[in-house]
């Protein structure tokens, strides 16, 4: 048991240590190619950041544990607003002045209502990973579009240009994905390995190791961000980095259990997790884009989220649907 947890907690260091190098190295790399430090910040560091889940979720499924690789994609989701935003909040209030993250937010309400719809009928096949694919694909180019056509009046673009190495040349940037990538692989084959013998050690199942432990894990780089970017007065940056990690968690994370190892889904993820990653995420829409004037999220309102975020754990732990194997 203890090597199990030694692996976890080996495992989550190397996806940290691993995301920070591999997001480096791709958004230097991309800088060297030409491309304009907005679209960097739109797409490929919101891959970056999504990269552990994608990875986790990957090893999950192709070893046979889809609940691990669902409840991850979903647990992110949730950790992201509940905790991530709400503790950055708590240290350093966020002002939201981008009119990009104002358009991306129906985007992300949009994809999640898909997603909840695609698994009302408690099965992700692999038709429904095929249009999550697809999904993928048209949100990029959604991204692509809101970027080139808010970008020349918006705050956002500096905030990405102050973050983006200019300094690696096109071999190093290169050479900082390679070890990301390689340490992320690392990294996610020992974390799946010791949430399954944890899980079936204590007889928990798949699903809540996924929505907690793992959940939380791979959130861990896009917690660092937050709170570096929201110190650093870079408000926007700190809400468009879970924004953008939220979009690809749902279609490029969800899409790999569906596409890998298609199955039933647990009841408890359509009546219990996906409405509160669902009310999470219309909280988010309204603080920092939607009705009004308020585009804020301040110390309040951020030790709300972190108490939803507490308070959905403690529910994981004590719903009785949620303990067993195949729950």
């Amino acid at each position: 048991m203890l090597l199990s947890f030694a692996a976890i907690l080996a495992g989550l260091l190397l996806l940290v240590w691993g995301a920070d190098r591999f997001i480096t190295g791709a958004a230097a790399l991309a800088r060297n190619l030409g491309v304009a430090p907005l679209l960097i910040g739109l797409t490929v560091v919101g891959i970056g950041t999504s990269a552990p889940e994608i990875l986790v979720s990957t090893m999950a499924a192709w070893q046979g544990n889809p609940g691990l690789a669902i409840g991850n994609a979903i647990g992110s989701n949730i950790a992201n607003i509940g905790l991530i935003l709400g503790v950055t909040a708590m240290i350093a209030p966020l002002a939201v002045h981008s009119g990009i993250l104002r358009r991306e937010y129906p985007l992300l309400l949009g994809v999640s209502l898909v997603v909840w719809l695609l698994l009302a009928d408690h099965y992700l096949g692999r038709l429904d990973g095929l249009i999550l694919v697809v999904g993928l694909i048209a949100a990029t180019l959604a991204l692509i579009h809101i970027g080139r056509s808010r970008g020349a009046s918006d705050p956002l673009p500096a905030e990405f240009d102050a973050e983006i190495r200019s300094d690696l040349s096109i071999r190093a940037a290169l050479g900082w994905f390679g070890l990301g990538l390689g340490v992320l692989l690392a990294g996610s084959r020992l974390l799946v390995w010791g949430a399954v013998e944890v899980a079936q050690a204590f007889g928990v199942s798949d699903l809540v190791i996924g929505l907690t432990i793992v959940a939380i894990g791979t959130s861990l780089p896009e917690l660092a961000a937050s709170i570096a970017s929201a110190l650093k007065r870079e408000h926007d940056i700190a809400i468009g980095n879970v924004i953008g990690s939220n979009l690809y968690n749902l279609l490029a994370v969800l899409c790999v259990p569906g596409l890998l190892s298609p199955g039933p889904v647990a009841g408890a993820v359509v009546t219990r997790d996906l409405p509160v990653m669902m009310l999470l995420t219309v909280a988010l829409y309204l603080l920092g884009g939607g009705l009004g004037n308020h585009h804020h999220i301040r110390r309040g309102e951020g030790l709300l989220l972190t108490l939803a975020f507490v308070a959905y754990q403690a529910w994981l732990f004590t719903d009785g649907a949620a303990i067993g194997a195949g729950t």
